[in-house]
Formats: C-alpha cells, sequence, structure tokens
C-alpha cells in the first residue's frame, strides 16, 4: 500500500473536511499490572509483580491513538471528570496527536478507569464507569462533524446515555457524506443485543471480535457470523452492507460484505508482550488502509500488522506503529509467505 498522505484520501463530499475520523467515544486510564502470574491473593498477602504504569485506556482513546500515529488527522468527543485521571487522559491524547478540545470535563462525577492484570498471554479486566457511559451524541459539535470523513465509535454496550440514539446519530452521519465503523467490545451484561443491528444498518464497517461477533449473531462459526450479521443488516443498500471485520487473535483475522466470500489472513508472527488494545490498533489499521482507498485484503493485511506491532510494549498505546514502521512489517511478512502485494 502506498502512502498518498492522508490528506489526499479520498474525499466524501466537502472540501472543508480537514478531520479524517471523529472519535466519539469512553475515556479512561489504564492501570497495567504486568507479571508472569498477576494474580492477586486475598487474606492481606502482598505480592511483588514486574510492573504497574498508568497508561492511555479505553477503546475509543487507544484506537485515536492508534489512527493518529498512523498519520490520520483525528478529533475526539467523550467526557471526563475534574480529577487526575481525565487530566492525565487528555494531556495524553493531545500529546498523541488527537484533538480533544471538544472533550466535556464533567466535575460531578469521576473518571472512569480500568485495572488490567497482565501476563502476556492472557488479561484480566476490572474496570469503574465513572464518565465512561456519559457521553451524550447530542453534544457532538456539528461544526466538527461538517469537517469529518469518518466517524467511529467504540464501547457500543458501554455508551448508556446515548446507546438508544447512536443508530439515528450513524444514519444522520452518513447522510451528511460520512463514512461510519464501530465496534461493540464486550457486553458486560452478556445479552448481546440492545440495538447493535440497528447500528449496523447504518455502518459502513463493523470490527468486533470472534467472541463478540458470534454471540451477537447467535452462531458459533466466525466466517457464518460475519457473512450473517453483513447481510442482515444490508437492506437494499447499493453497496451490498457493511463490511463485517472479525479479529481472532492468534487466528488472524477474517472479513465479508454480503454474500461475497469471506477474506483471511493469519496472524503477523510476533513476540507479544501485552495484547492490550492490540484490537484497537488493528481497527486504526483497517480504517487507515481502507480511508486510503485499500480493497478489503490490502485493509485487513494492514489491520493485522497493525495490531501485532502494538504488543510490543505494555499498555495500549506505546507499541502503536506509525505508517511506515506498519508498512515496512507488511512487506516483509509478504516476502516470508511468498505473497505479492
Amino acid at each position: 500500500m502506498t502512502d498518498e498522505g492522508a490528506a489526499s484520501a479520498p474525499d466524501r463530499g466537502s472540501d472543508v473536511r480537514d478531520i479524517d475520523i471523529l472519535v466519539i467515544g469512553e475515556i479512561n486510564p489504564d492501570i497495567v499490572v504486568a507479571d508472569a502470574d498477576p494474580v492477586p491473593v486475598f487474606g492481606e498477602v502482598e505480592r511483588v509483580v514486574g510492573s504497574i504504569v498508568m497508561t492511555v485506556g479505553s477503546s475509543s482513546a487507544i484506537f485515536a491513538c492508534g489512527a493518529a500515529r498512523l498519520g490520520l488527522r483525528v478529533a475526539f468527543v467523550g467526557v471526563v471528570g475534574d480529577d487526575a485521571f481525565g487530566r492525565f487522559m487528555l494531556d495524553a491524547m493531545a500529546e498523541r496527536g488527537v484533538d480533544v478540545t471538544a472533550c466535556t470535563v464533567d466535575p460531578t462525577r469521576p473518571t472512569g478507569a480500568t485495572v488490567i492484570l497482565s501476563s502476556g498471554r492472557d488479561r484480566a479486566i476490572l474496570t469503574a464507569l465513572g464518565t465512561i457511559g456519559a457521553l451524550d451524541v447530542d453534544r457532538v459539535p456539528d461544526a466538527l462533524l461538517a469537517r469529518s470523513r469518518h466517524l467511529h465509535l467504540s464501547c457500543f454496550y458501554l455508551q448508556e446515555t446515548s446507546r438508544a440514539r447512536l443508530p439515528g446519530f450513524f444514519a444522520a452521519a452518513r447522510a451528511r457524506g460520512l463514512s461510519t465503523s464501530f465496534d461493540t467490545n464486550w457486553d458486560p451484561t452478556e445479552r448481546w443485543a440492545g440495538g447493535v443491528l440497528d447500528l449496523l444498518r447504518t455502518s459502513d464497517v463493523f470490527l468486533p471480535n470472534e467472541a463478540e461477533a458470534t454471540r451477537i449473531a447467535g452462531v458459533a462459526d466466525p466466517e457464518a457470523a460475519a457473512h450473517l450479521l453483513s447481510t442482515g443488516a444490508a437492506g437494499g443498500r447499493a453497496d451490498g452492507g457493511p463490511i463485517v471485520v472479525v479479529k481472532r487473535g492468534a487466528s488472524g483475522a477474517l472479513a465479508c460484505r454480503g454474500d461475497d466470500a469471506a477474506v483471511r489472513v493469519p496472524a503477523m508472527p510476533v513476540g507479544p508482550i501485552d495484547t492490550t488494545g492490540a484490537g484497537d490498533s488493528f481497527n486504526a489499521g483497517f480504517l487507515r488502509a481502507w480511508l486510503n482507498g485499500g480493497d478489503i485484503p490490502e485493509s485487513l493485511e494492514f489491520a493485522a500488522a497493525c495490531g501485532a506491532l502494538s504488543t510490543r510494549r505494555y499498555g495500549g498505546v506505546d507499541g502503536q506503529p506509525t505508517f511506515a514502521e506498519a508498512t515496512a512489517a507488511v512487506e516483509a511478512w509478504r516476502s516470508i509467505r511468498g505473497r505479492s502485494p
């Protein structure tokens, strides 16, 4: 894939669309406890672990940082509390090139936070919601929508304030010329309903992982789930329906649109240190390629590289690749696999 620059990617209807991706969603830090065995022992037992760090957390914020790292112009709308966690997040996102000027500070509630116990092979996650579900889509500045080419949302199930209004919000954005995408992340209630299909009908790209896709679709096979979700949301759309991309971890990823044959890519070989945020970096990679005119196979391959490279460091953002790093990794990976561009 060639880099023609984010500014030269296909325009979707306006000469003033100087924001490539407008991200709406939750903002919270991750406190990552990293050790070969990070499991605590109750009974007031103190254990020594390898490291404890606070870093940029939340699916939406990690995605936004990954997209900015790949050279896209990113703006964010979300809510934090008037506290140290909120200030840390807004400063860290801004330092990574994300425009956070439209974010809101709510003095009445704390910023959400997540504690991640990471062994490098698996994770356990504890989250205090705080402001995580406080986003109100009715307060997204109209001027930002007018300047944006694409709209992305993560953590659909945690958007308590706006979840019921998100399909209408996405539909209005598409009517204004924006393309749209979302990732549900895990449903804490494990009901796996709540309007996902309604939002999917107004989306161009859906980016669940295998566990999420199969539960939402109600089938065990990830490829069957992708086809069911895409065809079920097509609704006579001229484009054949949304692209459904299923992340499968060590088994790679697949994507399809409507009844078209699924495209598959293996996982790029990497020695992971921490898989926190790898799916969000994958999402950023897919949209970076797709928004620059890449087809599904190219976008899927680039996404897999971005997700794999992000696991080189602890936390979700410090290992995220630049466009040049991801492109070089894809080229080397193709050489190993004997695949032509």
